[in-house]
């Protein structure tokens, strides 16, 4: 004897309730994909961070952002950079017409190991990659030490 239970809640293969909400599941889960990758790609662009003997180098990646979106600064010995990201697409079609936007801000501060001389900072942006060069004053090199490790 089969259930009764299946076809009651829609089980069926012409089930107009379970189409629609597989249609809602599909269209609202590829919005809740894309806010995510948005959310994490704008609010936490990928850094990395290189120190060397004579400048400290910061590397972000911005894709799909424009250089005059950027705004870099340092203050009271903290870099941020921060900008925003605007995205346009529109699709033309014989019955159908779709544009779509999305905006959305980013902003990453990292401490500095030294207090920022007089020297220049540098920064170039090229194909979304943002380079930023900030010289270590001459006080502020350190010289390794090496540490001897003693057997107990």
């Amino acid at each position: 004897m089969r259930s009764l239970l299946p076809s009651l809640l829609g089980d069926g293969p012409n089930d107009s309730f379970r189409a629609f909400q597989q249609e809602f599941e599909r269209a609202f889960g590829r919005l809740g994909r894309g806010a995510a990758s948005v959310f994490s790609e704008l609010r936490f662009p990928a850094l990395d961070v290189t120190e060397a003997d004579d400048a400290l180098e910061v590397t972000a990646e911005l894709p799909g952002v424009n250089k005059e979106d950027v705004d870099i600064s340092i203050v009271n010995g903290m870099l941020t950079i921060k900008g925003e990201k605007k995205s346009e697409k529109e699709d033309k079609q014989e019955n159908a017409y779709m544009l779509e936007r999305s905006y959305g801000s980013f902003s990453r501060s990292i401490p500095l190991p030294f207090e920022l001389g007089t020297s220049e900072v540098d920064a170039s942006f090229k194909d979304g990659v943002l380079k930023i060069r900030i010289p270590r004053p001459p006080e502020a090199k350190q010289e390794a030490r090496k540490i001897e490790i003693k057997s107990s």
